[in-house]
């Protein structure tokens, strides 16, 4: 059985993101489910990968910040 070490969630746009570290006999792990209407999907990131993962986050980060805003779509552009 696993053991929650820690669990929060994020409402961003209509999705739902929920963190969980948890533990079990094998090890600690990171399980990010994503929750939209009701369709969960979820990614589980060994403990011992969580330096890379939010490495890459921070780049992903920087990144978004350095590129230029995005277009509007059509249909707001009509607006």
């Amino acid at each position: 059985m696993d053991n929650e070490l820690f669990s929060e969630q994020v409402q961003v746009e209509r999705k739902l993101f929920s963190f969980a570290l948890r533990e079990n006999p094998r090890g600690r792990f990171l399980r990010i489910t994503e929750d939209v209407g009701g369709r969960r999907d979820t990614v589980i990131i060994p403990a011992t990968g969580l330096g890379q993962f939010r490495e890459l986050l921070d780049r992903a980060i920087a990144a978004d910040e350095a590129a230029p805003s995005p277009a509007p779509v059509a249909a707001e552009a009509a607006q």
